[in-house]
């Protein structure tokens, strides 16, 4: 079913009649294609839904274009990123001609479905500005990340989520939960997989977040538990290009007060609860899926 969705994707380009922007789309990675992955596993593979998928997809792939030109990244899961080989300016350009073809065809499938993707786009790019101007100082509001999370990632899949609902028939807002639940515990994770994974596994230089001034919920946790001396600390190296002391400081104050594993145990809870509500639902599938966002390389 996947595949009906990446010719669609590719058809949606071709519709350009762009060879130079179809040359840059062919080099984005696909990824694991999770939010097309939910759709079809909610609502099958019916024309709307791997249409409807395709544009989630694409919308997706244009966030992220964005977003590492504003990171000024390199990489993008381990290959080099497209502002990395085309310039920033191509990148932001495509990333806009992918939203706008997007919401191109979003209008012919189903005025709710539109209704509910696009809201989660103008969700997406609130939080990707807050996600930059969160950055300029050391956040210590847990409140104010976890907001900032859902709408720059679990939006999107929430969206997705319920999208699919909406074109099956189905109750929607279980699935929207269901969604929203497995964004922020996605992201969570991700956050996390930034302080315990290589640069190898991740992609990206490790402990990249906090150089580029993100205070995740690891170091939120962090701070809350440290002396006086040691919060200020931690505050210093704060967007800052670390030594590998630094590094090693950081990485044995998280394991001597188990803050890896609290952080863990939150997106664990929230995975939880999306299983639950899938159970409830006879969603076997769905379950799968959840499992699979949280076993991932720690």
């Amino acid at each position: 079913m996947l595949e009906a969705v990446e010719r669609k994707i590719e058809q949606y380009v071709l519709d350009l009649n762009e060879p130079d922007i179809a040359k840059v789309v062919s080099k984005i990675p696909a990824g694991k294609r999770l939010r097309a992955k939910l759709m079809l596993e909610i609502a099958g593979n019916g024309l709307s839904v791997v249409k409807s998928a395709a544009i989630v997809e694409m919308i997706h792939a244009a966030s992220l274009l964005h977003d590492d030109v504003i990171d000024d990244a390199s990489t993008r899961r381990g290959v080099d990123s497209i502002n990395a080989i085309f310039g920033n300016k191509s990148a932001i350009m495509v990333g806009d001609v992918l939203y706008s073809k997007a919401f191109y065809e979003l209008i012919d499938i189903d005025r709710f479905v539109a209704k509910s993707i696009s809201n989660a786009v103008v969700q997406l790019s609130i939080g990707e500005r807050k996600d930059v101007y969160m950055g300029d100082s050391f956040n210590t509001d847990k409140a104010a990340y976890i907001e900032m999370i859902y709408q720059k990632t679990a939006a999107l899949i929430e969206a997705a989520s319920e999208s699919a609902a909406i074109l099956a028939g189905k109750p929607k807002d279980i699935y929207k939960t269901y969604g929203r639940n497995l964004g922020i515990a996605f992201q969570m994770i991700d956050d996390i997989l930034d302080i315990v994974s290589d640069s190898k596994t991740l992609g990206k230089p490790a402990l990249n977040d906090f150089k580029e001034g993100k205070t995740t919920l690891p170091y939120i946790y962090l701070y809350e538990v440290l002396n006086t001396e040691d919060k200020e600390k931690l505050k210093s190296l704060h967007k800052r290009a670390l030594k590998l002391n630094e590094q090693e400081w950081i990485l044995a104050k998280f394991k001597e007060y188990n803050i890896i594993e609290k952080a863990k145990q939150e997106a664990f809870e929230l995975i939880n609860e999306a299983i639950e509500i899938m159970q409830k639902a006879g969603e076997h599938g769905l379950e799968a899926i959840a499992i699979k966002m949280v076993d991932r390389s720690f």
